[in-house]
């Protein structure tokens, strides 16, 4: 079976301070893959290309543009989502839906992000 999902992308004004983020909040480290010739700042979340894991990145570029509104992308928050969840604030986000039991679908959470993004979190603890 294949993942709904492929590739996203999140929509960013300040790529370093983005990349400084979510580097924090999901501690891992996201990957420089810029694209001189489409004048964009791109960087890639670690994802398993080898067992068709879905990946994504940050892009900062002329026609992106972060918003509250649209899609949500849910992030995985790892084993416990209390633990990415409790650094959003401190990395320059804020939180505007805590830690919610889904019942056998774990927990979610959502956040604004730094650069004006709604994404969410999931987690089965």
């Amino acid at each position: 079976m294949k993942n709904a999902i492929s590739w996203f992308e999140i929509p960013v004004t300040n790529y370093e301070r983005a990349k400084q983020f979510y580097n924090t909040v999901l501690d891992t480290e996201i990957k420089d893959h810029h694209m001189p010739e489409q004048n964009a700042k791109y960087g890639m979340f670690a994802y398993d290309n080898d067992n068709n894991g879905v990946g994504g990145g940050l892009i900062e570029a002329e026609d992106q543009t972060p918003s509250t509104k649209g899609p949500t992308i849910y992030l995985n928050g790892g084993d416990d989502l209390s633990a990415p969840l409790g650094k959003v604030e401190t990395a320059g986000g804020k939180i505007t839906m805590p830690k919610t039991d889904i019942g056998e679908g774990g927990f979610v959470a959502q956040f604004i992000d730094t650069e004006g993004n709604r994404i969410a979190l999931h987690s089965w603890m």
